[in-house]
């Protein structure tokens, strides 16, 4: 990977005052379309039939999970870079924090086109006074027209920050992104309604357009060392000061829904299962098979399991190797949840039900029979396999 690096001394930016202009440009080969295509950019100056001028480019802000991008901005630079080529625009990444080099060259070879950031101590960790102040800076020099947020604890907490310093719209939990390309317009679908319908949002009035993405709905980008890209570092003054809140230090709880987020086999309970008592049937399960354990909306409803096993559009997004789901209908709401895995197996009574027709292996019958009986197979073949 090769990159330039732009970067301007003792700049001092005030987010509540004068803004830079976006620059028009033409990428070649790296600006990742299409292999070794020309893209040109389209007028800065104008968003057609409605919104504000002047803004340019899909961004995506950069989380970090340890040393490295959270998987989240991985899933939205491969997002993003499909909205830019559909609107003839470079995508840009925004990297915040106190240590960063990495995470620049990395955001490249994940697809940026360019890199816009910002180092300071008081960016070490995760605060939403610091980071928006940073952040709502680099947006309103660069003006954007699509910043994209992973809908996690911290992206939730820092786009409603923007949004209101940036005085634009914001769609929360996202589930779906496309283009409008006749109006320029970023659409995104998310559950409404207590997840009962999916909607269809735009922001056709102010700018940027910002959206929070759910982990797990959207397939992450693929490296390419080889990329090229630019390096924008912006040096901007702040002072401590004004900061509210100080991190004293942090306990790593045990996270139950992360555990089920990454499971590469999941063992999922419905409505079909009856009682509490009978949802020992998925434990039990998903203890043999090493599994994590998931629930539908009814299950948690009845108070069967906590809501940190919920999954569908009112709990988390899966994408495991293996999901099996007992005694599971199949609504709308759980199967968006699900439609990433790679193997469905469901176990029901009825072949009708929704599940069925989505499953990879539908099995019809009771499952009081049929997942005890797996349950002890399963126990069975490791037994074999321990003693030899």
């Amino acid at each position: 990977m090769s990159q330039s690096v732009t970067e301007p001394s003792g700049v001092s930016y005030n987010p509540k005052n004068g803004r830079g202009g976006a620059r028009s440009f033409t990428l070649a080969g790296s600006f990742g379309c299409n292999k070794g295509a020309t893209v040109e950019s389209r007028s800065a100056n104008r968003v057609e039939e409605s919104g504000e001028k002047g803004h340019e480019g899909v961004w995506v802000f950069i989380e970090r999970d340890g040393g490295g991008i959270a998987g989240v901005s991985k899933e939205l630079l491969g997002a993003g870079r499909k909205l830019a080529c559909d609107l003839g625009v470079p995508l840009g990444a925004l990297v915040l924090g106190d240590d960063i080099d990495a995470l620049e060259k990395e955001a490249i070879v994940l697809g940026a086109d360019r890199v816009y950031s910002s180092r300071h101590d008081s960016l070490r960790h995760y605060r939403t006074d610091p980071y928006a102040f940073f952040a709502s800076a680099l947006i309103k020099k660069y003006r954007p027209e699509i910043v994209l947020i992973g809908a996690t604890t911290t992206g939730r907490d820092l786009a409603g920050a923007l949004a209101v310093e940036l005085r634009t719209g914001l769609c929360a939990d996202c589930t779906a992104l496309s283009i409008d390309t006749r109006r320029r317009l970023l659409v995104v679908e998310k559950p409404a309604f207590g997840g009962n319908i999916l909607a269809s949002i735009v922001c056709p009035k102010r700018r940027p357009q910002m959206a929070t993405v759910r982990p797990r709905v959207m397939e992450p980008a693929t490296p390419d060392p080889s990329r090229r890209g630019e390096i924008i570092r912006e040096n901007l003054h702040y002072e401590e000061n004004p900061v509210a809140l100080s991190i004293l230090g942090f306990t790593k709880e045990k996270d139950v829904s992360a555990d089920l987020a990454s499971a590469d086999v999941i063992v999922a309970g419905g409505r079909g299962l009856k009682s509490a008592e009978n949802f020992k049937l998925v434990e039990d399960l998903a203890q043999a098979l090493g599994a994590a354990v998931g629930a539908t909306r009814a299950a948690v409803d009845a108070g069967w399991v906590s809501y940190a096993h919920q999954i569908g559009q009112t709990g988390i997004t899966v994408k495991p190797k293996v999901y099996i789901a007992v005694g599971i209908s199949g609504a709308i709401q759980h199967l968006a949840g699900v439609q990433t895995s790679e193997t469905i197996i469901a176990i029901n009574k009825d072949p009708e039900a929704p599940i069925m027709k989505a499953a990879t292996l539908a099995v019809v019958g009771d499952l009081f029979k049929i997942v005890p009986a797996l349950t002890r197979e399963i126990k069975r073949l490791k037994g074999e396999h321990m003693r030899r």
